[in-house]
């Protein structure tokens, strides 16, 4: 008699869970239309909005060149990449070569179907000067790749801001780009008509 009472408390709490995280949200998406960005995200996260498999965000964008990109592994772990055009981006693969791919080639072997831009609160790409060019430069060099120390998102990094510093985690990496820019991050997803060619 006990069993059924646990489950339908268990259930009330994650009922209440996912209004509150629904709250949250529609809150986060009023704050972004005002151009409020919560403080604690600069100081903390610099991401309020993450790539997300929930909250897919109410406006799809555009890719740039030269922005930072990202898709899920596994629903866990954040893939980073920079956008050149054409349907084309590059990344630092596992195997340590840095190499232009298509979203298509981005997202094969990964969990997520969605590739996300790093964005302002007004959902216009957050873009380095020199992003683009570094990036460039890089491709089919070979880099010494190390999950934790030399991965993709310390490429990134060295392709935004020139310097090659250990970067261990996609929030450390938000939190680099937040400082780097000066503001929060919305990672929004990008457009249907990408998302079509990449599925």
């Amino acid at each position: 008699m006990a069993l059924p009472l646990i489950w339908l408390g268990g259930a009330a709490l994650g009922a209440i869970f996912v209004a509150d995280e629904r709250n949250k949200h529609k809150q986060l998406m009023l704050d972004r239309r005002l151009g409020r960005a919560p403080t604690k995200y600069l100081a903390e996260q610099a991401a309020p909005l993450s790539p997300s498999l929930l909250n897919r965000g109410e406006v799809k964008v555009k890719p740039e060149p030269g922005a930072v990109v990202c898709c899920f592994v596994f629903g866990v772990i954040e893939h980073t990449g920079i956008w050149i055009g054409d349907d084309t981006l590059i990344e630092l693969h596992g195997s340590g070569l840095v190499r232009a791919v298509s979203s298509k080639r981005f997202l094969a072997g990964r969990s997520g179907s969605r590739i996300y831009q790093a964005c302002d609160h007004q959902h216009q790409p957050l873009i380095a000067p020199d992003a683009l060019h570094r990036a460039e430069q890089a491709i089919f060099q070979y880099r010494e790749y190390d999950l934790f120390d030399n991965n993709c998102h310390r490429f990134v990094w060295s392709c935004v801001s020139g310097e090659e510093k250990s970067i261990t985690s996609f929030n450390a990496l938000n939190q680099q780009l937040g400082r780097y820019f000066d503001q929060a991050l919305y990672w929004d997803e990008l457009g249907d008509e990408l998302a079509l060619t990449s599925e």
